[in-house]
């Protein structure tokens, strides 16, 4: 069984910065690909970011540029480095596999970006 708990998020200023950290149990985590997702209120999840099992990294184009995800095997958890925030990238933030699967959907850790 894979749980996954997010955590880094807070309430930053516009163009500040934060990192997300994932910490993943379970044997799993170094044979599947990640992502990191969000939803702000009255929007659908949407996916921001994945790395494959190798590191390979892609990113939706709202975030390209800014935000940088990575992996650290040895410790079962997933970054997402996120610079020069702005007031969109306000929303909940989830890690998740990649497609992501139902059942390992955790609390999220909140991103306020606002002065």
């Amino acid at each position: 069984q894979v749980q996954l708990v997010e955590s880094g998020g807070g309430l930053v200023q516009p163009g500040g910065s934060l990192r997300l950290s994932c910490a993943a149990s379970g044997s799993i985590f170094s044979f599947v690909n990640m992502g990191w997702y969000r939803q702000a209120p009255g929007k659908e999840r949407e996916l921001v970011a994945t790395i494959t099992r190798d590191g390979s990294a892609n990113y939706g184009d709202s975030v390209k540029g800014r935000f940088t995800i990575s992996r650290d095997s040895a410790k079962n958890t997933v970054y997402l480095q996120m610079n020069s925030l702005k007031p969109e990238d306000t929303a909940v933030y989830y890690c998740n596999i990649y497609p992501p699967w139902q059942k390992y959907w955790g609390q999220g850790t909140q991103v306020t970006v606002s002065s």
